[in-house]
């Protein structure tokens, strides 16, 4: 699959990984006692159907409910996305099954990203418990299902590209930087175990980013033309499928709170329209959008339009 067998440049990104690691250096995260539960779970302004006029601003109750669930189902993904997407990748570079020839230490730096992954998980499904029991807003379920199956199905008719895709998928999302990352741990209305989780996350995803956008320019210069070609344009429903909010959560909680399935249908159709949708895909994918830029990418046949036509670039 891949033609060349130069080793991928080592990187410094985890040079510091045993001393700065949050699983190396930070105790379990407990909601303190004197911490305020009523603050709120998620800055409201990343809950998109919060601003809908059918959604009252005056109902303190109503809106603590839907941000505490939006909070939960963002909590549960991370669960689910850390293990089932990420480490699935990582632990094929850290193995050496990745098909690409890497240095031992870049081999050995994939497994501390499979570590910090599965400290993810576990503390994303810790912090959702706490906070349910200690409000006593119990969390609606959640399926990851679909997002897995939808992000499996791209390059699904090529089944010799299987884990080509799968490290493609890690690399689109753990280059993505999404406002979550940034704009919770200074948000002083959000309760402090959710801020501090947060912060811990985006300092590990700062080692990974760079990681993974290093690990792209070697793959990418491993590839024949025909193979990059055919990368091209997986990687436009890659960055779409990975970062199109899930409005089946957003539903749910509308319809748990007590809204109607007309009014819900409404709200959500408002919320997430097309347009909106591709605006706050396109900020978040910025950086990966130029580290496509950067290696080629968008010159191969076709490529550009691919990424205009899916709205990933304005024409």
């Amino acid at each position: 699959m891949f033609a060349g067998r130069d080793p991928m440049p080592r990187i410094e990104a985890f040079r510091n990984w045993y001393e700065r690691a949050g699983v190396r250096s930070e105790h379990r995260k407990l909601i303190d006692a004197e911490d305020d539960i009523h603050k709120a779970f998620f800055p409201e302004h990343l809950v998109p159907h919060l601003d809908h006029p059918l959604v009252d601003p005056g109902d303190p109750v109503l809106r603590r409910y839907l941000t505490a669930q939006h909070a939960f189902q963002w909590l549960r993904f991370t669960m689910h996305f850390e293990v089932a997407v990420v480490v699935r990748a990582s632990q094929k570079i850290a193995d050496g099954s990745s098909g690409l020839h890497l240095h031992e230490t870049t081999r050995m730096d994939a497994y501390k990203i499979v570590v910090d992954e599965g400290y993810h998980s576990l503390y994303s499904l810790d912090v959702l418990h706490q906070l349910a029991g200690r409000s006593e807003i119990p969390a609606l379920d959640y399926d990851f299902g679909p997002f897995i199956a939808g992000l499996d199905a791209v390059g699904e008719d090529f089944p010799q590209h299987r884990r080509l895709v799968e490290l493609l998928q890690v690399v689109v999302f753990e280059t993505l930087v999404t406002s979550i990352l940034s704009d919770i741990p200074p948000d002083e209305s959000v309760v402090t175990i959710m801020r501090e989780t947060v912060r811990e996350h985006a300092i590990d995803e700062g080692r990974h980013h760079a990681f993974f956008s290093a690990f792209f320019k070697h793959l990418w210069s491993q590839l024949d033309p025909p193979l990059r070609r055919r990368v091209a344009h997986y990687l436009p429903p890659l960055v779409l499928r990975s970062l199109r909010p899930a409005t089946d959560p957003a539903r749910d909680a509308l319809l748990s709170a007590g809204f109607g399935p007309s009014k819900t249908a409404d709200i959500i159709a408002d919320s997430f329209s097309s347009d909106k949708v591709l605006a706050g895909i396109r900020h978040s994918a910025a950086k990966t959008l130029r580290l496509f830029e950067e290696v080629g990418v968008l010159d191969q046949p076709g490529a550009r339009d691919a990424f205009t036509e899916q709205g990933l670039l304005l024409p």
